[in-house]
């Protein structure tokens, strides 16, 4: 089996604060996707509940299940038919200065035959979150969308994987 490669699709540095970052003409020539989303923090401005959606999809089209922990508290539920797929449960919102490291694997994500896979990984100040979420689409992935109120400094990387 060949070792997977990691391309760096694009990236940037937020210099000020937004409520949205977007990845769009994302090339259909990898098998998967992986978006590392550095430093991040929250500002009121945007909410805390950060999340994502795909292909600008704002439809009720995202499952998930998960499992949190923060060193006291524990926490696993599900959510289904929701308008995005966060990265935070009760009591485990971005805080400001968090600089939480997160990680979305988009698994098969030009496939048109079957829904789109998400396994996400948050950690951040004692706080550990794992989720696998689904979109209910069967389009490839064209588009990323992160929300929420992102502080300035956040950094995003997305990386085409080859098989």
């Amino acid at each position: 089996m060949a070792t997977p490669t990691y391309t760096l699709i694009d990236s940037t540095t937020l210099t000020v604060a937004t409520t949205t970052v977007t990845f769009s003409s994302i090339p259909q020539t990898y098998r998967d996707l992986v978006l590392v989303c550095g430093n991040v923090s929250s500002n009121s401005a945007g909410g805390s509940t950060l999340r994502f959606s795909l292909n600008n999809d704002n439809n009720a089209n995202y499952d998930a299940v998960w499992m949190y922990g923060d060193g006291t508290t524990t926490d696993s539920d599900s959510d289904s038919s929701n308008f995005y797929i966060r990265f935070s449960v009760t009591g485990g919102d971005i805080a400001d200065n968090a600089n939480a490291l997160l990680i979305i694997n988009l698994m098969d994500y030009s496939q048109t035959d079957k829904h789109t896979t998400a396994l996400v990984s948050r950690n951040d100040q004692n706080k550990v979150l794992r989720l696998a979420g689904r979109w209910k689409n069967t389009a490839a992935v064209t588009q990323i969308d992160v929300k929420a109120g992102i502080a300035a400094g956040a950094t995003f990387h997305l990386y085409g994987i080859e098989a």
